[in-house]
Parts: structure tokens; sequence; C-alpha cells
């Protein structure tokens, strides 16, 4: 059965390496026109799914379909719709932006020769390398030939874009660049899968989102419903950590954690703690938490209910950071 508004779909794809499974039973559903985020710390099995989405390792297990089309069955017609920059980028040294692109298009069949030089221009233009164009790649930064290879995704018009780590090497000023680039081409109706471990990242410009662990997938949906899968949390900023967790625990509300306010080290200080924890259903009003902080001695200095992140989302799946080796 085909999903016509799906640009992706897999049905319990797995991907073993000996005994070792690195991609587990997966069933993703990558929603046309989306900016989708494929989340997970190193080794998580994101570029392995990757590869087999793009035909590049074959699948020991399940079913993949770009645009309803099998995989890689279709290859030869579904993968001219398909731009991608996988594993950071590869270019002769030697050789010119220019040249490189001008090489990387002529060995593409489906591309047109007669704007081919037309088309690179346009290409390091939108990645704003166009001052770099005629300078050798081994003199590109990582960021410079990180920007390259997304150009070298861009050279012919496609319906997706497959980015694993497009911001990876990139200062701040490309990091911007590049989600503003992202942006523009969903805009313009084309789906991108970008794979990130940056969960700030995937935050700022994906409209969908899935989270690997350990080869499994945990989680998928829009950013709106991760982020509200454990309804909202409530945050008191307090000299008084403890009486304010006892007193939030007699309201329904435990467990709260207690970091410290200025620092990242879980440690109260002087300035005070944050205790952060999710409401229950039903929840009390936020004036009554407040009254019965006030009432109990507790010194509020900040307080605040919000919706969960998609790290508190991760952890809470995983019981693990963000920055973890697999």
């Amino acid at each position: 059965m085909t999903d016509a508004a799906a640009a992706i779909t897999t049905s319990g794809l797995s991907k073993r390496f000996g005994s070792r499974t690195v991609v587990d039973g997966m069933d993703l559903h990558v929603p046309r026109g989306s900016v989708f985020g494929f989340l997970g710390p190193n080794g998580s099995g994101k570029t392995t799914t990757i590869r087999m989405l793009l035909g590049l390792v074959s699948a020991s297990a399940g079913e993949i379909r770009l645009f309803e089309q099998l995989m890689p069955a279709s290859g030869a017609t579904v993968l001219p719709r398909v731009g991608a920059l996988v594993e950071g980028p590869a270019f002769a040294p030697y050789l010119s932006g220019t040249a490189n692109l001008l090489r990387r298009d002529s060995a593409d069949r489906y591309a047109p020769s007669a704007t081919r030089r037309a088309r690179v221009a346009a290409a390091l233009d939108r990645v704003g390398l166009t001052h770099a164009a005629g300078r050798n790649v081994r003199a590109y930064s990582l960021g410079m030939k990180q920007r390259l290879g997304i150009a070298g995704a861009l050279l012919t018009d496609r319906d997706l874009l497959i980015l694993d780590e497009p911001t990876n090497g990139l200062d701040p000023q490309g990091t911007r660049e590049v989600r503003s680039l992202v942006r523009s081409l969903a805009d313009e109706g084309r789906t991108v899968f970008v794979s990130s471990h940056l969960l700030a990242e995937i935050e700022q410009i994906c409209t969908h989102a899935a989270i690997m662990r350990t080869g499994r997938l945990v989680a998928q949906g829009s950013l709106d419903e991760l982020r509200g899968a454990t309804g909202p949390r409530v945050r008191v900023e307090t000299p008084d950590a403890r009486a304010a967790a006892t007193i939030l625990t007699g309201l329904g509300i435990a467990p709260a954690t207690a970091t410290a306010a200025n620092s990242g080290s879980g440690t109260t200080t002087e300035s005070g703690s944050v205790l952060d924890a999710p409401l229950p259903v039903p929840a009390p009003a936020a004036e009554d938490i407040v009254a019965a902080l006030v009432a109990g001695g507790v010194r509020v200095r900040g307080f605040g209910v919000h919706g969960s992140t998609l790290e508190e989302r991760f952890v809470e799946l995983t019981g693990e950071g963000f920055d973890v080796e697999q």
C-alpha cells in the first residue's frame, strides 16, 4: 500500500552487519513538503538509514518507497528527483569549486549540458560561494566544503533533498545561511530531510522529526506532536529547593528535578535552583501552585508553565543525553 502524501516511507526496514543490527524494524513516514529532522546521537543508525534510502547499501529486511516507488527497483526513475549530501562532501582538492561541480554535473546523464555552467554558477551563488568559485577546493575551510556539497545537491531541480549533518563544521554565520537555505527550499515545495544530532537546529528549521536510538525509531511526528507528547511542565526558580519540591509533590507534581540557576552543575547555589517537573492531568492552576509555594514559605524568584522541548522528549524516551557515542 502506498501513501501519496509521503515523500519517504519505510516498513520494517532493517540492516545487519554480521551479528550486529544497525537499523531495526524502522517504519518511517516523511510527509511531502515537510522539513523533516532525523535525530539521534552519533552511531544511532541515521547515516546507514540514509544510505539505504539512496540505494547505496542494501537493506537486510523491509521495504523502502520514495514518492510511492519501490526502492531500489525504481532507482533509475526516482533518484534523479533526489539530491543528497551524505557523510560529508568529497571533491578533487586541486580543482576549483566550479570545476568540481562541472565534473559532478557532467556525470549525471539526466543533467542538460547546455545549461551546465549557468546552473553551476547559480548553485554556487545560492550557497554563498561565488567569491571562492575559482579557488582550489584544497584551500576551502570545512564549512566551505560543506556548502559546496549542498551546492552539488542543487545542480538540478530536485523534489527531495537529503542532507546528512549539513551544518557540520560551519561557523554561526554559515549555520544561519544554511538554515535560511533549507527554509527557502521547503518554501519552493521541496521536501527536505535533514539528519542531525543538534536539537536546537532541528527545532529552528523543521516541521516534523523522528528520533532514533541504537537503531530503533522511538518517536516521530510533527514538532508540536513531539513536544506535546508529554504535556506541559512547570518551572520554579527558588533558593528554597527542598521546601519547594515537598510542596510540589503534595500537589501531585513530582518528581521535580533541581539544577543550579546559574550553572549546569546540577547543584544548588546562593542564587537559587530551578525545579522542573511535568504537570499532572488534571493540573492545578498556575496561580494556585504559586500561592501554595508562597504559603509554604518558599521564595519564588521565577515561575512558568511551558511545553516540553525536543531534548526533554528525547531524554524521556531514551534516558540519555544527546552527546552519546553508541
